[in-house]
C-alpha cells in the first residue's frame, strides 16, 4: 500500500431515561428497589456470587453508559456504544481477588470483583458506577487487515470528523507506506485521532484545535504524539498490536500542552 492522504471540510453530534410511575403502593416500591438491586447489585453490601460473564459481554452502568468488554484474548478491549474508539485495557490484581482494568494513561476504567460485580469509572463519576451485565455481545477485536480502499475511506472519514470538530480543514496523511500488516493499525490510529478532536470540541477546546492543520500518521518504535507547527504527528508501533497506537486521551494531552 502506498502513502495515503485525505482531507475534507464541513460544518461542525444517548441518554437513557428511566421513569417510574408515581403513587405506587409500598409493596410496589419494595419490588422496584429489589429489582434495581438485582440489576446493579447492592452497593456497600455483600455480593452474592453471579454466573460467569461471557468472554464478550455488554454492560450498562447506573447512569446509562453502555459498553462492550471483550476479554476473549489476553489483551482486553472495551468500547462505549456512543464512541468509535476501542480502548486497550491492562488488567491488574486488586485486593480481595478483584481485577482493575486500566487504560494507557494508567487510569482505572473498570473494577471486576471475583464474584462477578463490575464498576465503571469515568471522569464524570470518578468514584465509580455499578454496571449491570446485559448479555453476550459481538467481538470488538479488529480484523487482520483491510484493503487499501477501506484504509483510504477511513482516512477520509477521520479527516471529515476532525475538520468538523476544528471548524477548518484538517488533512490526514500517512508518512510511511501502509502494508497489509499495518493497515488496521493505521486506520485505527486515524479514527482515535478524530475521536480526540471531537472530545476537545465538546469540551470547549476548539481554540486549541486551531493550531492543527495536518495530521501525520507515522510508524515508530512506540506509540505517541507530538505537535510541531501545524502538524500533529501521531506515531504507531506495528509490533504492539492495537496497543501500538496512542489513545485519544494521550493525543488530547499533547495538543493541550
Amino acid at each position: 500500500m502506498k502513502s495515503l492522504s485525505a482531507a475534507t471540510t464541513g460544518p461542525g453530534g444517548c441518554a437513557i431515561l428511566l421513569a417510574f410511575a408515581l403513587g405506587a403502593s409500598a409493596g410496589d416500591a419494595n419490588a422496584q428497589q429489589s429489582s434495581l438491586r438485582d440489576l446493579f447489585g447492592a452497593r456497600g453490601g455483600s455480593e452474592s456470587r453471579k454466573a460467569p460473564a461471557p468472554p464478550v459481554a455488554r454492560y450498562v452502568s447506573e447512569t446509562g453508559s453502555a459498553f462492550v468488554l471483550d476479554r476473549a484474548s489476553p489483551q482486553p478491549l472495551m468500547k462505549f456504544e456512543n464512541s468509535s474508539e476501542v480502548w486497550v485495557l491492562s488488567p491488574q490484581p486488586a485486593p480481595r481477588g478483584d481485577t482493575i482494568y486500566k487504560n494507557e494513561m494508567g487510569e482505572p476504567v473498570l473494577r471486576a470483583t471475583k464474584l462477578g460485580g463490575m464498576t465503571l469509572f469515568t471522569s464524570e463519576r470518578p468514584a465509580g458506577d455499578a454496571a449491570a451485565l446485559i448479555g453476550k455481545a459481538s467481538s470488538i477485536q479488529p480484523p487482520s487487515f483491510i484493503s487499501v480502499n477501506a484504509l483510504f475511506q477511513r482516512l477520509v472519514q477521520a479527516s471529515a470528523r476532525a475538520s468538523r470538530a476544528a471548524q477548518h480543514r484538517v488533512a490526514f496523511e500517512t508518512v510511511d507506506d501502509a502494508t497489509p500488516a499495518t493497515s488496521v493499525l493505521v486506520a485505527d490510529t486515524a479514527t482515535v485521532t478524530a475521536e480526540a478532536f471531537e472530545k476537545m470540541a465538546r469540551n470547549g477546546d476548539r481554540n486549541l484545535l486551531n493550531r492543527v492543520a495536518r495530521v501525520l500518521l507515522a510508524e515508530g518504535h512506540k506509540p505517541g504524539a507530538s505537535l510541531k507547527g501545524g502538524d500533529l504527528t501521531v506515531t504507531y508501533a506495528p509490533d504492539k498490536g492495537l496497543s501500538g497506537r496512542p489513545s485519544s486521551k494521550r493525543i488530547i494531552k499533547v495538543v493541550n500542552k
